[in-house]
């Protein structure tokens, strides 16, 4: 007889039951780059990705020494101005002005600059900088019109670049697009671009890259790790399992502790 087992403890295996939070509490929650099982700060760097101990100096290949570590900022993160002043003299003068729609556009078209931007993440950075709603208005839809501004080619190339880059499946890259305030068919059209099959196969993938950390591990503790890796970046239970079933058996694993299991 085999233990039915509810699919929360493999997404959060180390969390007591009645602790609150289940299996949907987020795959992948919106903005969070880290690599799998720890903060994605890097080594030598302080928290705004700068090299420890002042100004880096440049080697004979033009690069930063003493910069280990420097993560390379992913698509759509934001960038070092994003929470500062601009270094352009165009774009102080434009955010200094008097006129709220100078304002509004000096500050969309700063931000536009280092890395896409939804409409709404441009809109919520207007009203924190207490732009008035008709103008912030009118200046987006501007930016629409003239190709600025683009929520349908944001998701597509959101979908593309977190599920190669971080291994993210449809369930996650829809849940961050939807706090990022891109529209539902919009959504629904960029995920929609990875079938079933190619889901599964980076699925494999990511199994595969883990399947050697847990080895040693007692054959619950296994499942548990993997399939809780593949739950919490989105995909399904069916999947999940299927896939690290097949990973088990082609190490010569038992897996008929898996037979009528649910997760």
């Amino acid at each position: 007889m085999t233990r039915r087992t509810d699919w929360a403890d493999y997404v959060y295996p180390d969390t007591p039951r009645g602790a609150g939070g289940g299996a949907d509490d987020g795959p992948a929650q919106a903005g969070d780059d880290r690599p799998e099982g720890g903060s994605h700060r890097g080594e030598g760097t302080d928290g705004d990705d700068r090299p420890r101990g002042g100004r880096a100096r440049r080697g004979g290949d033009g690069g930063p020494r003493g910069g280990r570590g420097r993560r390379r900022r992913g698509f759509g993160e934001p960038s070092a101005e994003d929470e500062g002043p601009s270094s352009s003299s165009r774009a102080e003068r434009g955010e200094s002005s008097g006129d709220p729609a100078e304002r509004a556009r000096a500050i969309c078209l700063r931000l536009l600059t280092g890395t896409p931007r939804t409409r709404k993440q441009l809109a919520d950075a207007l009203r924190k900088r207490e732009i008035p709603d008709d103008v912030a208005e009118e200046v987006l839809s501007r930016f629409e019109e003239v190709g600025l501004i683009n929520d349908g080619a944001f998701a597509d190339a959101w979908v593309e670049s977190r599920h190669h880059g971080r291994g993210l499946a449809r369930r996650a890259l829809a849940q961050e697009l939807r706090t990022k305030g891109v529209d539902s068919e919009l959504i629904e059209e960029a995920v929609g671009r990875l079938d079933s099959e190619q889901e599964e196969e980076t699925a494999r993938e990511l199994v595969a890259r883990k399947l050697r950390s847990t080895r040693g591990l007692d054959r619950d503790k296994r499942l548990r790790r993997l399939a809780g890796m593949l739950a919490r970046k989105g995909y399904p239970e069916g999947m999940a399992l299927r896939v690290v079933r097949q990973a088990l058996e082609e190490e010569g694993q038992d897996t008929e502790f898996l037979d009528g299991e649910r997760f």
